[in-house]
């Protein structure tokens, strides 16, 4: 009997890319329960035909989340702050995905989380703003919250803190931007730091890594990444993937925080906590045991390759 993996998240891209990693895993230890809000979606039936038992569930019922998790292995959890960014939304469906855990006995349970930069950065101080009265780094302090949820509940929990998806250069609007100078770059408020990144395909890799150590991991605080690097080192990159010249152009995240976009000012915060504290952030993201958990994981230059044609194109 394979050992049933109930992924949450599974049309997305951590979740997803843990359910094909099980499904194209040669050792066939597990099996992929993808769990869906629609099972009639594109991806769902796509997940459905290359062999993923789907199951729907809602991150808001935590009784659909406990029938999804009945008589599984182990759950891979996760949530989606840009639905509706609403960090106390987002706690409530950790809390949600907790409890259901609990309730299904389940032997493993991975959290995809973040830090809670309140603990680097308190409220009161103003090196960075407070956003909705009470977070700093919004969509990650809900997540690193949660940590204590799992921790609390006595649960068998591995949290696996990630880190920047380079698929934002795809899907979040990051592409390479032209200037008032006529240049193309990319914007950062990164100044010489280097930012952890990674394949989001690679966290799923990873994360069936750590459900086959068994129980190495449980307990633990584990950080990922592919690779870290500057913002030069990025532009650069670019440049020998798309065959433009792209820059970096860095800015103040003062200045980012401005920008016309929704999340701007959290997403600003964010880059601040990586730049302000890169030597923390990068150094609780081991490339070496990344590779170990997922001997397939993606360079930032491998993933350009791959990925570098679906980066949109500013003429």
């Amino acid at each position: 009997m394979k050992k049933v993996i109930a992924v949450l998240g599974a049309t997305g891209a951590q979740g997803g890319g843990l359910v094909r990693a099980i499904l194209n895993d040669p050792s066939g230890e597990f099996a992929a329960r993808a769990i869906t809000r629609d099972k009639n979606s594109e991806k769902a039936l796509q997940l459905a035909a290359a062999g993923a038992e789907v199951v729907v569930a809602e991150a808001d019922d935590r009784a659909s989340l406990e029938r999804a998790f009945d008589g599984a292995y182990g759950a891979f959890c996760v949530t989606f702050f840009w639905d509706h960014m609403s960090p106390e939304k987002e706690l409530a469906q950790a809390t949600n995905m907790a409890e259901a855990s609990r309730t299904a006995g389940l032997q493993h349970v991975i959290w995809s989380t973040l830090e809670n930069t309140r603990k680097w950065i308190p409220l009161d101080d103003d090196r960075m703003p407070t956003l909705m009265g009470k977070y700093k780094v919004p969509h990650f302090d809900a997540k690193g919250e949660a940590d204590d949820v799992f921790k609390g509940l006595g649960l068998p929990v591995t949290l696996l803190g990630t880190s920047f998806y380079w698929d934002n250069f795809i899907h979040f609007g990051m592409e390479p931007q032209r200037g008032p100078d006529g240049r193309l770059a990319i914007t950062l408020p990164m100044g010489e730091a280097p930012m952890s990144g990674i394949a989001s395909e690679d966290i799923g890799k990873c994360a069936l890594g750590v459900f086959k150590a068994g129980d190495k991991y449980i307990g633990k605080w584990l950080g990922i990444a592919g690779e870290h690097l500057t913002g030069d080192q990025m532009a650069s990159s670019l440049s020998r993937a798309l065959d433009r010249d792209i820059g970096y152009n860095s800015v103040e995240p003062a200045i980012f925080r401005t920008f016309d976009f929704p999340g701007a000012d959290d997403l600003g915060n964010m880059f601040q906590f990586f730049r302000d504290f890169a030597d923390y952030f990068c150094g609780a993201r081991s490339i070496e045991e990344s590779r170990s958990l997922n001997p397939d994981l993606m360079t930032f230059d491998e993933w350009l390759k791959e990925k570098g044609d679906l980066i949109p194109r500013v003429d």
